[in-house]
């Protein structure tokens, strides 16, 4: 077979239909433009020849590995122990002001991760406010807050509503008939939990671990704040105060190996056992467990974490504002950082969303073995650091690409590459959704491929796009590594600025900024979770009201 031969059939879709060269040309620019950062940085580490092998084998190296992957245990395991009973008790039982913690559950999940460290520090620390409330009561000093306990501390409260929400979905859509059976067969909550609802979730847990575990494997800000020197940091130190960046890169080699072995895992972990509904037909809606006298300890379970994880930070964000206004703190300085984080954030959101749609077409519309390359090849990212795709940004920026070395634009394709599988995500849900006869229609009447989909593919899925721009600007107002190694000389941000300030502990300085980040990525996170759980728990509630009601009245709704 030859190479023309394979391209042919690797182009060619399961139904035979063949995309436009244009779709497949842009596609193939996106997902090469993704794979640059890995393949560029593992280059550099191969180009270093045996110095590879000795900086792997050092002392100071296993070191760090085992300090990062102790961290990662531990914030994943707690993240799940916080997370399942959060889902269980917001879905399946009748806690008191259940609507509101569902989505305040949430919340700390918009709380970038070196602001919760700053917030942690102050509240927490052996001279913070809590030190100062207990020290009339005795308590002379709290444990350091430094190290593995206040990096553990704060990783969890960012990441266990990854957890939660694909937990909480698994649970929305699972068919009630199997606990019921287990209940009918003498089964306690207890151990109906156990033996039927928890390995339904396994996936659903092991999708979410994933996330957590990428999440503090790429986190910088939180862990050098609280003094835990993780890869990340590692990287980042190496990075700034080094001439020769050369074991800079290969610690970042070692973080994508990190990465993929943790992807890896989750596949294994998820298994491959299905659990299909026992009937058919439209899905029946469980009931809502009365869990009786414990509705509010139920209640104090979810809001435990949202007390520490949000509300607290808040309210010494605001604190910090009000006292810096007292003593003339001026904001008009953070004009110009805000407007820098909303112009870049809009301008990435923008061009990952142009970048994300002729991938999300293919992989729909044009499935092929061609298509789920390019589709696999730009989720690479996915499991990629910032801090690793903004290293590798600066090689190939410097030796390849220099007119775009210290512009915002190599910034921007940094942020590309990261968040390019949020925009695909969502631009695939919503085109899942559109009947493909519309499009077929529409050509039928003679118009061309490329301009059915710029006429009728593009505008049915604007609702996908739009929430898959909104994720990136969102996600790109938190990154802190990547904006701080490519911003150009002088460009600063808002994440940056509180940065800066947060190392100094100008804690005044950082509260407006922060409370802007938090703002702008909270208000519409609430609003997606509440239409969310509107959605999955309206039906719910009606059956639970059902429950309440005689039959001639629920006879008399019905009709």
């Amino acid at each position: 077979m030859t190479i023309s031969d394979v391209i042919s059939t690797g182009w060619k879709s399961t139904d035979g239909k063949r995309p436009p060269a244009f779709l497949l040309v842009s596609a193939a620019i996106v997902a090469t433009a993704a794979l640059i950062p890995v393949v560029y940085l593992v280059a550099r580490s191969i180009n270093a020849g045996s110095d590879w092998i000795d900086i792997v084998w050092r002392p100071s190296t296993a070191a760090v590995f085992g300090r990062t992957f102790l961290l990662i245990a531990l914030v994943t395991i707690i993240s799940v122990a916080v997370a399942v009973p959060i889902a269980w008790l917001t879905v399946k039982s009748n806690i008191p002001l259940r609507r509101v913690l569902s989505v305040a559950a949430v919340l700390p999940l918009v709380m970038p991760s070196f602001v919760m460290a700053t917030t942690v520090i102050e509240m927490y620390s052996p001279k913070g406010v809590l030190q100062g409330w207990l020290s009339g009561l005795g308590v002379e000093r709290l444990p350091d807050i430094y190290g593995l306990g206040g990096a553990t501390l704060v990783l969890v409260l960012m990441t266990y509503p990854y957890v939660l929400l694909t937990v909480r979905g698994a649970l929305r859509r699972m068919d009630p008939a199997l606990e019921e059976a287990a209940r009918a067969m003498g089964y306690g909550p207890v151990h109906t939990f156990r033996a039927v609802t928890l390995p339904m979730l396994r996936p659903a847990i092991a999708g979410g671990s994933l996330l957590v575990a990428l999440y503090t494997l790429s986190d910088f800000g939180g862990v050098a704040l609280l003094r835990y020197q993780t890869f990340t940091s590692t990287i980042m130190i190496q990075y700034q105060s080094s001439i020769d960046r050369t074991l800079a890169a290969v610690l970042s080699s070692i973080l994508v190996a990190i990465a993929v072995l943790l992807l890896l895992g989750e596949g294994f972990t998820r298994g491959r056992g299905a659990y299909h509904r026992s009937t058919v037909g439209a899905v029946r809606v469980s009931r809502r467990i009365d869990i009786g006298r414990w509705r509010w300890a139920g209640a104090a379970i979810v809001g435990i974490p949202v007390l520490i994880g949000l509300l607290i930070p808040v309210a010494v964000l605001i604190h910090w504002l009000v006292r810096g206004l007292l003593n003339d703190q001026q904001l008009l300085p953070l004009l110009i950082p805000a407007r820098n984080s909303l112009y870049i954030s809009l301008l990435a959101a923008v061009t990952t969303v142009l970048a994300a749609l002729p991938i999300a077409i293919l992989a729909v519309r044009f499935q092929s073995r061609l298509s789920r390359f390019f589709e696999r090849a730009i989720y690479i990212g996915f499991g990629l650091p910032g801090v690793v795709v903004a290293l590798s940004l600066v090689f190939f920026g410097i030796n390849v690409a220099r007119p775009l070395y210290q512009s915002i634009w190599m910034l921007i394709f940094a942020f590309v590459v990261l968040f390019l599988p949020a925009s695909v995500g969502a631009l695939r849900s919503s085109l899942l959704q559109v009947n493909p006869r519309v499009e077929e229609a529409a050509q039928s009447l003679g118009r061309s491929q490329w301009r059915v989909i710029f006429s009728v593919t593009v505008p049915l899925v604007m609702p996908g796009a739009l929430a898959g721009g909104a994720m990136v600007f969102l996600l790109t107002m938190k990154e802190l590594p990547a904006t701080l190694i490519l911003s150009p000389i002088g460009y600063r941000t808002l994440s940056s600025s509180i940065w800066s300030a947060a190392s100094e502990a100008f804690f005044a300085k950082t509260a407006a900024a922060a409370l802007l980040l938090v703002l702008v990525a909270g208000v519409p996170t609430a609003y997606l979770t509440l239409r969310g759980h509107s959605d999955g728990a309206d039906e719910s509630d009606r059956v639970a009201e059902s429950d309440r009601q005689s039959p001639a009245e629920t006879a008399e709704v019905a009709q």
